[in-house]
């Protein structure tokens, strides 16, 4: 992926708006494939926060990521843009007239977005709420005639080496409160892993140090086995890659270990997996109560706090390989 410079005014672009967080982008990651495929002479240019150029740069569909965020999951207000307009602009940030309006000003020759009931002179597909995230991005390409298989997903086995290989990753955070399991529950999990002969490590965003130390101490992990603060995305992929298993809530890293086929349990609530959950198979359990409620929540929302640390430990015990766990078998 080249780097944010100057674009070559002889080579037709192609803009894809998904200016959310990691778990966004790795879901999209079937579309943007679909869309390199259908556009190989084009420049795909990306934008995206800043910090997920690497990530960008490992689906192998990306040419260049253009920075571009807003707080709260929103539309960025403008696009850094420069040279002549984008060929074709794909809106895959969501359904609103916003980000519709952000790519139609840019003057793409064609637009390619869901249908909106205030913009008529967009002519894609109905928006179905319901829609699984991965599916729902590979329909809109399908109904303009571009190919995308949502099962397209995976991600090449990281060069980096792993700070923890075989290890069962805990990641207790997540983008909002509502999907934040308890860190004592989270304890109790590492406790019951530890007692399978499993080593146990820590993760957490930028933001996460303190919920990360709170679990270590109560896990009683030992510093090598913590890792807050934000891992750089190569050591954090490889770490995800190379783990055992990775159980956390519905967040990015839940998407990285989909994306790397590694074993998981995610744990769900407020939102049911069949709008976010990984992809169908042995290797990946999802936790799920019901019913829905808040994704913005400022408390953990009643069907995330349904599930038990049983619930968890049950779940690992299930994946493919982990039942010999207890005997001290190798991965």
């Amino acid at each position: 992926m080249t780097p944010d410079t100057a674009p070559d005014a002889t080579t037709p672009r192609l803009l894809v708006l998904r200016a959310l967080g990691l778990g966004d982008l790795l879901a999209g990651v079937p579309a943007l494939r679909g869309l390199r495929r259908a556009y190989p002479d084009h420049e795909l240019v990306l934008a995206a926060p800043a910090e997920l150029a690497p990530v960008a740069e490992a689906t192998g569909a990306v040419d260049r990521l253009l920075p571009a965020a807003a707080p709260g999951r929103g539309v960025p207000r403008s696009l850094d843009w420069s040279g002549p307009s984008p060929e074709v602009a794909v809106d895959l940030h969501g359904n609103g007239t916003p980000s519709h309006r952000l790519l139609m000003g840019m003057r793409p020759l064609k637009l390619l977005a869901f249908a909106h009931p205030d913009m008529p002179e967009i002519d894609g597909p109905p928006w179905y709420a319901e829609e699984h995230e991965r599916d729902r991005w590979c329909r809109l390409l399908q109904s303009y005639g571009i190919d995308a298989d949502p099962a397209d997903l995976h991600l090449p086995r990281p060069s980096t080496a792993s700070p923890a290989p075989g290890a069962v990753v805990l990641h207790p955070g997540a983008g909002s409160p509502a999907r934040c399991w308890p860190v004592e529950r989270y304890a109790a999990v590492a406790d019951g892993l530890r007692a399978r002969g499993l080593r146990v490590v820590v993760t957490g965003g930028p933001d996460e140090s303190d919920l990360v130390a709170r679990l270590a101490k109560q896990a009683g992990l030992p510093d090598t086995d913590v890792f807050g603060g934000g891992l750089p995305f190569g050591r954090l992929s490889a770490l995800v890659a190379d783990a055992y298993a990775v159980i956390s809530g519905d967040t990015g890293i839940a998407h990285l270990a989909a994306a790397h086929a590694t074993r998981s349990v995610t744990l769900f609530g407020p939102v049911a997996p069949s709008r976010w959950g990984p992809p169908p198979g042995p290797r990946h359990r999802a936790l799920w109560y019901g019913p829905e409620g808040d994704p913005h929540g400022r408390h953990p929302d009643p069907a995330l706090l349904r599930i038990t640390p049983d619930d968890v430990l049950g779940a690992v015990d299930e994946l493919p390989g982990t039942r010999n766990s207890v005997r001290g078998t190798a991965r």
